[in-house]
């Protein structure tokens, strides 16, 4: 059983020539379509989600769901698409399921959500991936998975796919420890899961950091949300203390909800104004989100960049970056998680040093983003060094060449935002911004000649 990866197709990355001036929109969040589809799976009926993002990671997920019982109905809710998702199957002591294989691509939210869904299924459930996602850790999830009961068996390498999970009773819950120093996502996977086991979850973290927190707040809002309680401690979802967050066991109801667009996304769009010097509005920017993408107003406020954010709605308003004259480095930038490869473009050609910190655990994402950074701002002329919590970009890049992607989308629009300053700049597989952006190429075509 396999999906195919994204093909490689040569990519000369445009030139601006001049200040980019225009408006620019983005697809749903990523984070919340696959969060919320996967409560789908396991809410009590079928449930509807508005406004979906349709890209590998999230068919990956519909598949993943599939493969585990549900159904899946594409359908228009006023003039949006929109994906109605049925529960998954829940196995009896009467009922005997076949086991089945999940192919997980290179989607962290389908290799680390999905197995404590899969467990409560009863079913042998093997899971593997792109090669590139053979590399990326899952000890944390494999090891919390086991401690709730579960059967783990690993194929390969300890904690990393492939590997089978397996459950005949369900999963009973309880207090669990894990270290998530690596990623957020293993404690969301167990967080999202918990309320269909039959004691919930006490789960804490036994390091001293956890990287991307944001995404632990939203997988804990989205929890709440959907439980349609007035606060999260009455819907049963809250964090009693730093680093421990429970979850007790009820019931998901139905629903309907709508996806916010994707706040991470929307970086190279908006640092196309930054880098050129030009303006770049965006609608429908939500006022509040649990997403990392909030900290764009900040971040490029901090490179020197005029950042304006004007409500429209009681909840979404239009987002305005006009870019210096030349962009100058904050000196330190902590903590920014996957809008690191976007903000080191802006590091790349802005005037003085930048040191990234905290973002060490970037060395197990789609690939070792701290090494590709350091490795892409060398080869085109600039100088960048990895530091034991991240890296630093000493000079700026000064010429074009080609920027490898490494089947990463993040690394493929770090080089589309550098070839607005540099000629000559190809990026050598595009295609791969299909994990979270198919159009991404045409987008970026509509951004430069509006």
């Amino acid at each position: 059983m396999s999906i195919p990866a994204a093909s490689t197709v040569p990519w000369s990355a445009p030139r601006a020539g001049a200040p980019v001036c225009s408006e620019a929109s983005v697809p749903a969040s990523k984070s919340l379509t696959n969060r919320y589809l996967l409560l789908a799976g396991l809410a009590a009926g079928p449930s509807t989600v508005v406004n979906p993002l349709d890209s590998r990671d999230s068919r990956l997920m519909l598949t993943a769901l599939e493969r585990l019982g549900s159904t899946v109905e594409h359908l228009t809710v006023g003039d949006e698409p929109a994906v109605r998702v049925g529960p998954i199957t829940i196995a009896t002591e009467s009922t005997a399921l076949d086991p089945v294989e999940i192919y997980c691509g290179l989607a962290g939210t389908v290799m680390r959500f999905v197995p404590a869904a899969a467990a409560l299924t009863g079913r042998r459930v093997f899971f593997d991936g792109d090669p590139e996602a053979r590399v990326r850790p899952m000890a944390a999830v494999l090891e919390g998975l086991r401690s709730l009961g579960v059967t783990v068996t690993e194929h390969g390498e300890p904690g990393f796919l492939p590997f089978t999970v397996a459950s005949s009773g369900g999963v009973e819950g309880g207090t669990v420890t894990i270290d998530a120093s690596a990623s957020s996502q293993f404690v969301s996977g167990l967080l999202l899961a918990a309320p269909r086991f039959n004691r919930g979850v006490r789960l804490t973290h036994s390091g001293t950091q956890v990287p991307s927190l944001e995404h632990v707040e939203m997988t804990l809002k989205v929890l709440a949300d959907l439980r349609t309680h007035p606060t999260p401690a009455a819907s049963g979802v809250y964090s009693p203390e730093p680093y421990t967050w429970v979850v007790e066991p009820g019931e998901i109801p139905a629903f309907e909800v709508r996806v916010e667009p994707d706040l991470s996304n929307a970086g190279p769009f908006l640092c196309a104004a930054a880098v050129t010097g030009g303006e770049v509005s965006m609608p429908g920017w939500p006022l509040t989100s649990t997403q990392i993408g909030r900290r764009w107003p900040q971040l490029l406020a901090e490179f020197g960049c005029q950042v304006d954010l004007t409500a429209t709605s009681a909840t979404t308003g239009t987002l305005t970056v006009r870019g210096p004259q030349t962009l100058v480095s904050p000196g330190v930038v902590d903590g920014t998680a996957e809008l690191t490869p976007t903000v080191a473009a802006l590091a790349a050609v802005a005037q003085g040093e930048t040191t990234f910190t905290s973002v060490q655990h970037l060395r197990g994402h789609e690939t070792d983003r701290i090494a590709a950074l350091v490795t892409e701002i060398n080869r085109l002329g600039g100088a960048a060094e990895e530091t034991e919590d991240g890296f630093r970009v000493t000079s700026g890049v000064r010429h074009g060449g080609l920027v490898r992607a490494y089947a990463d989308h993040r690394m493929a629009t770090f080089g589309a935002i550098l070839g607005l300053v540099l000629d000559g700049v190809e990026v050598d597989d595009i295609a791969t911004t299909a994990k979270t952006m198919p159009d991404f190429p045409d987008r970026w075509q509509r951004l430069l000649r509006p």
